[in-house]
């Protein structure tokens, strides 16, 4: 070879190809492993985030399906054999327990969904290169202050959630919560809308809530008080309230609502215008009402048919004259 080949100055080409392949070797982890490993992670990601929804699927549709002796007592109980079974109408707690279950499955989606976003995104962000110590503190700053001034969020928030868990009340329920009675008619993570007696709708921070009374879960109970006169015979008072009780069981209009015989309890009070003698029975959620009323009607007709007296309030006034010896008691009824 001349030499003045040999001496000559190489071209760029030439060096192009001369320090390709060193770039390439030592460049190989950000072209290709970086890279690499960032599709794992979102893959990984991905799938942890389908079986726990899979997960959380199955956990749902256990609590969408009714328990298996409730299954086998609910029919029996509709055929009449066997002792009554003391629980909601069928498809009023078919639909409770399923927004129960669809509730607290999107939740638990929304929190997997979450923690497993920042997870992700923290290991991309340390195969990239960035330092995670100054991200960490400073939305762990951010999060304290945003934790500080959301106090009543997040009570609202896990009350409503412990709430639903709890299964304390549902959609449908009559609840007292205070100053709100009434029906409910929304069950959310924050709020609780209630219906009261005159219409008005009640917005209740599921955190505020402090005590509930449902009178809608498993059974309710209907008190009747009765006066009767001073004078009345109590064997015969008891004698007439057991036998319409009785015929109220046996009425087939109320039969279904009445879960066990009406029972008198017995003397409750001495009233100053009669004795009170209290009667009582077991029903069905939200029945309560309507067969005290029809438990009061039929009293009042077999207490008048047996000629016991239900006294009304009765007073006796003095007058005083100038004389003394004029007084006389002058008896008044109102």
């Amino acid at each position: 070879m001349p030499l003045a080949e040999m001496a000559a100055p190489p071209t760029p080409h030439s060096e192009l190809a001369v320090s390709w392949p060193g770039w390439g070797e030592d460049n190989a982890a950000l072209l290709i492993g970086i890279p690499l490993r960032i599709t794992l992670i979102v893959v990984g990601v991905a799938v942890i985030r389908i079986l726990a929804k899979r997960a959380i699927t199955r956990v749902v549709q256990r609590i969408l399906e009714p328990s298996p002796a409730v299954a086998e007592t609910e029919p029996s109980r509709r055929a009449g054999r066997g002792p009554a079974v003391l629980q909601r109408d069928a498809s009023r707690s078919g639909e409770r327990r399923e927004q129960r279950a669809r509730t607290i499955g999107s939740v638990l989606s929304s929190i997997v969904t979450v923690v497993l976003f920042v997870v992700g995104v923290a290991m991309v962000l340390d195969q990239v290169g960035i330092a995670l110590g100054p991200l960490l503190a400073s939305a762990g700053v951010v999060g304290l202050a945003i934790g500080f001034g959301a106090q009543s969020l997040v009570a609202d928030y896990l009350s409503g959630m412990l709430i639903m868990v709890e299964d304390q009340y549902g959609v449908g329920d009559s609840v007292d919560l205070g100053e709100a009675v009434g029906e409910v008619e929304h069950v959310g993570l924050r709020l609780t809308h209630v219906r009261d007696l005159n219409g008005g709708l009640w917005h209740i921070r599921n955190g505020e809530i402090l005590r509930v009374r449902n009178d809608s879960q498993e059974w309710a109970r209907a008190v009747l008080d009765v006066a009767v006169a001073y004078d009345s015979n109590l064997d015969t008072v008891y004698r007439v309230l057991e036998k319409t009780g009785h015929e109220l069981r046996q009425d087939p209009a109320f039969a279904d609502d009445l879960l066990e015989d009406p029972s008198v309890w017995g003397v409750q009070s001495l009233d100053a215008d009669g004795v009170v003698v209290r009667v009582a029975v077991k029903t069905v959620p939200l029945k309560q009402w309507s067969v005290t009323r029809e438990l009061r009607r039929r009293t009042k007709e077999a207490l008048d048919a047996a000629g016991v007296e239900i006294p009304f309030p009765q007073r006796t006034v003095w007058l005083r004259g100038e004389d003394r010896t004029d007084r006389e008691p002058v008896g008044l009824h109102s």
